[in-house]
C-alpha cells in the first residue's frame, strides 16, 4: 500500500476530499544540484493535489489523515495511460510503414497520430471502466490528529 499524509477539506457520504502536498525527496540526496529531478521540484514547487478517497474511518473536516491505494492498481494504472497510447503511435506507424512504403513519411506520422489518438481513446474507455472500482481509488486508511477551527470557522494550514 503506498500512503500520503493529507488533510481533510470536504466530507461525504462514505467519501471524503483531501488536500495532499506533493513533496520531494530531493533534500535528502546527495545529487541534487546536478539532478534534473531536483531542478523540477524547484520549479514546480510544493502543490496541494485534491483527490476524493473512500472514508471507512469516518472523518471529520480538518483532520489530518493517512491516505493510501494499493501498488498493483497505481501500477496497473500507470501502465495503462502512459503504455498504451505510445504502443498505439509506434504499431499503427510501423505498420503504415510496412503496408504502404511507397506512401513516405508524411502517411507514417499521419499514422502514428492515429494509433496515438486510439490509445488515448482506451485510455478514457479504462478510465471509466475503473472509476467505479474501488481497487482503484484512494482509501483514508487512519487519522492522525484532529483539527479544531479557529473563531472564523477556518483551518490553520
Amino acid at each position: 500500500m503506498i500512503e500520503e499524509r493529507a488533510r481533510v477539506i470536504s466530507v461525504g457520504d462514505g467519501h471524503a476530499w483531501v488536500e495532499t502536498l506533493r513533496q520531494s525527496t530531493c533534500g535528502t540526496c546527495a545529487a541534487s544540484k546536478g539532478c534534473g529531478t531536483s531542478v523540477l521540484a524547484k520549479v514546480l514547487g510544493n502543490r496541494r493535489s485534491r483527490v476524493r478517497a473512500i472514508d471507512p474511518v469516518g472523518v471529520r473536516l480538518g483532520d489530518e489523515v493517512v491516505v493510501g491505494i494499493e501498488e498493483s492498481a497505481l501500477v496497473r494504472g500507470s501502465l495503462a495511460i502512459y503504455t498504451v497510447p505510445l504502443i498505439g503511435m509506434l504499431a499503427f506507424a510501423v505498420a503504415a510503414g510496412a503496408l504502404w512504403p511507397a506512401a513516405g513519411e508524411p502517411v507514417v506520422v499521419l499514422a502514428g497520430l492515429g494509433g496515438l489518438a486510439a490509445g488515448l481513446a482506451w485510455v478514457r474507455f479504462f478510465a471509466r471502466r475503473v472509476s467505479g472500482n474501488r481497487r482503484y481509488q484512494p482509501v483514508v486508511l487512519r487519522r492522525l490528529s484532529v483539527q479544531a477551527p479557529h473563531a472564523n470557522g477556518v483551518f490553520a494550514p
